[in-house]
C-alpha cells in the first residue's frame, strides 16, 4: 500500500537460539576452575546442552507460558469433597520435568555435584525463575533428612531422582518426588521459636498429630514437607508426607494461594494441619538445628538465583545496545552506555564467581570449607540478593520503553528480583547470622581471610578494604546495628579476592576501583573513563 508508514526497522532482534552457559564467559570459567581436569568434558557438555535447550524459542516461550498463566487452587470437587489441588499450565510441567532431568535436586550423590548443579541452576534461572523454588527445595531436604538414616534411605532416592513424577500418590510407588517446606507461621514470620503449630505423639513410634497453620508452605503440590511444630520436648522437624502408604490424602488444608508481585508460575500457600499424620525427623526439641541445613542450602540457592537473573537481565541488556542505533552509532559504542553496561557486567560477573565459589566448597566438604561456608553464605545471601533488583531495573531501562513492555521479558525479571532477599530470611536476619558466625565461630573468621587473604599484594585497594575491614571487626561496639554494613563489606571483600586471582584484569581493576577504591558512585554507569570498559561488555555479551 502507497504511503504505509510501518516499516520496522531498527529494532532488536530476540535472544534466542543460543547457548545460554557457554555464552556466560564468567560461569564457564567458574565451572573449568573449580572441576577436576577428567570431569570436565563430561560437566561441560552436561551444561552446554541445557544452554541450549534454556536459549531455545520453544523453552523461552515456556518460561513466559507459565508466568502468564499462574496456577490456581482447586479446594473441593464439584460434589464438595475437598481436593486441596493445585493446577498448573501444562508449561509450568514442562520446565519442571527439564529441572528435574537436568539435575537440579540430584547434587548430593554424584561427581561435583554442587558445583555442575549451581552451574545449571544458573541457567535455568533464565528461562523462568518460579520453578527453581521446588527444585531448591527438594534438593535442599537431603541433608536435613539424613538426621534421620532410616528416613534417609527411604526418600533420598526419590528426591535425588532424575524423573519428574507429577500424580499424586504414595511415595513408594513414585520414580521421583519433590519436596516442599513450612516454617514460618503468621503470628511469627521468621521468629520460628514463636511457633505455636502443636505435635501429639502417637503410638506409632516417631509418628506424630500435627495441628496448627503456616503462614508460607513453598510448593505446595509436593509429595512431602518439612516442617516444624512444637512438640512436648520443644520445637521439633516433622515430614508430612501429601498422600500416606495406602493411598488416602494426608490432612493438609490449603487454604489460599498467594497473590506475589514476581514469582507468579510457583504457588505458595497458607495451609491448615488438623490430626495431620507426621513423622519426626530427628530428636524433640531440635527442630531448628535439624532444619538448618535445609535453609543453608536454600540459601546459597538465593545467591545462584539471583546470580542467574542478574546475568540474563546484562545479557538482554547488552544484547539490546549491541544491535539499536541512535545518535549516529549503535549504542553500545557510545561511552556512557558503555560504562553502563560495564557496571552491570561487573556486578554480574562478581555474583556468579563467589556463588560458584560456595558451591564448590560444598563438594569439598573439607573442615576449613565448612566454616567459610558458615560466614560466607549470609554474607552473599545478603549483599548478592540486595543487588539483583537494582541491576534488573538499571538493565531494564538500558532498553528504554521497550524495557517496559511486558513481551520485553525485562518487566518479569524486574518483579522477580526482590524475592530472593525476602526469601528464606531477610536483610536483618541474613546479617544478624553474620555476626553469630563471628562471634561463636572463631574459625569461621579465620576460614574467611585466608581465602580473602590469597589475592593480598596483588592490588592495592583490595589491600586497603581488607585492612579497613579488619580495623571494623576489631571493633564490635554497637556492633548490631553495624550488622549490615559488616556483611556488606564481607561479601564485596570477598568478590573483589576472587575476581583478582581469576577474572581478566579489565575486570578485577574495574571492581577494585568502583566497589573497593571509592572510584565509583552510587548509581550504575559512573566507572572511572580511564577504564578498559570495552573489554568488560565485550566479555559479558551474549553470544548466539
Amino acid at each position: 500500500m502507497a504511503g504505509s508508514t510501518h516499516s520496522v526497522t531498527n529494532q532488536v532482534p530476540p535472544l534466542v537460539g543460543y547457548d545460554v552457559f557457554s555464552a556466560d564467559r564468567a560461569l564457564a570459567a567458574a565451572v573449568e576452575r573449580h572441576l577436576e581436569p577428567d570431569l570436565r568434558p563430561e560437566v561441560l557438555g552436561e551444561l552446554s546442552a541445557l544452554g541450549r535447550t534454556s536459549g531455545s524459542a520453544q523453552v523461552q516461550e515456556w518460561g513466559a507460558q507459565a508466568n502468564d498463566n499462574p496456577p490456581r487452587l482447586r479446594t473441593h470437587d464439584r460434589y464438595g469433597h475437598r481436593l486441596d489441588e493445585v493446577e498448573f499450565h501444562p508449561a509450568w510441567h514442562r520446565l519442571l520435568g527439564k529441572g528435574v532431568s537436568a539435575g537440579l535436586t540430584a547434587a548430593w550423590g554424584r561427581p561435583a555435584g554442587h558445583l555442575r548443579r549451581a552451574a545449571a541452576f544458573v541457567v535455568w534461572t533464565q528461562v523462568e525463575a518460579g520453578n527453581g523454588c521446588p527444585l531448591s527445595m527438594t534438593h535442599a531436604a537431603v541433608p536435613a533428612l539424613r538426621a534421620d538414616p532410616d528416613l534417609a534411605a527411604e526418600w533420598e532416592p526419590r528426591l535425588t531422582s532424575m524423573v519428574y513424577d507429577r500424580e499424586l500418590r504414595p511415595a513408594h510407588l513414585k520414580a521421583g518426588a519433590l519436596f516442599g517446606m513450612g516454617m514460618t507461621e503468621k503470628q511469627g514470620g521468621s521468629d520460628v521459636w514463636a511457633n505455636t503449630t502443636a505435635a501429639r505423639p502417637l503410638a506409632e513410634a516417631g509418628a506424630y498429630e500435627l495441628t496448627g497453620h503456616k503462614w508460607f508452605c513453598s510448593a505446595p503440590m509436593s509429595d512431602g514437607f518439612l516442617v516444624l511444630a512444637q512438640a512436648p520436648g520443644g520445637l521439633t522437624c516433622f515430614l508430612v508426607p501429601r498422600v500416606l502408604p495406602d493411598g488416602t490424602r494426608n490432612v493438609f488444608l490449603i487454604q489460599r494461594l498467594k497473590d506475589k508481585l514476581g514469582n507468579r508460575s510457583n504457588a505458595s500457600a497458607e495451609v491448615e494441619f488438623a490430626g495431620t499424620w507426621a513423622r519426626r525427623v530427628g530428636e524433640e526439641g531440635r527442630g531448628v538445628r535439624t532444619i538448618i541445613e535445609m535453609v543453608a542450602a536454600t540459601r546459597l540457592d538465593c545467591v545462584l538465583g539471583s546470580a542467574g537473573l542478574m546475568r540474563q537481565a546484562v545479557a538482554q541488556a547488552v544484547h539490546h545496545c549491541t544491535y539499536r542505533e541512535a545518535f549516529g552509532g549503535k549504542l553500545v559504542d557510545k561511552p556512557l552506555m558503555r560504562n553502563v553496561l560495564a557496571d552491570l557486567a561487573l556486578e554480574s560477573e562478581a555474583a556468579t564467581t563467589l556463588a560458584l565459589r560456595l558451591a564448590a566448597a560444598y563438594d569439598d566438604d573439607g573442615e576449613q570449607e565448612r566454616a567459610l561456608l558458615r560466614i560466607a553464605v549470609p554474607a552473599a545471601k545478603y549483599w548478592v540478593t540486595k543487588r539483583c533488583p537494582a541491576v534488573a531495573v538499571e538493565a531494564a531501562e538500558c532498553l528504554g520503553g521497550n524495557g517496559y513492555v511486558e513481551e520485553s521479558g525485562m518487566p518479569r525479571l524486574v518483579r522477580e528480583s526482590p524475592l530472593n532477599s525476602i526469601w528464606e530470611g531477610a536483610g536483618n536476619v541474613q546479617a544478624l547470622d553474620v555476626l553469630r558466625a563471628l562471634q561463636r565461630e572463631p574459625g569461621a573468621l579465620d576460614a574467611y581471610l585466608r581465602e580473602v587473604g590469597q589475592a593480598r599484594g596483588a592490588d592495592h585497594r583490595l589491600d586497603g578494604a581488607i585492612k579497613n575491614l579488619l580495623t571494623e571487626l576489631a571493633d564490635l561496639e554497637g556492633v548490631e546495628g553495624r550488622a549490615r554494613r559488616l556483611a556488606e563489606r564481607l561479601a564485596l571483600v570477598l568478590q573483589g579476592s576472587l575476581l583478582v586471582r581469576f577474572a581478566p584484569p579489565q575486570v578485577a581493576d574495574a571492581f577494585c576501583a568502583a566497589r573497593l577504591g571509592g572510584d565509583g558512585g552510587a548509581a550504575f554507569g559512573t566507572l572511572p573513563h580511564t577504564l578498559d570498559l570495552a573489554s568488560v561488555v565485550e566479555r559479558a555479551r551474549p553470544v548466539a
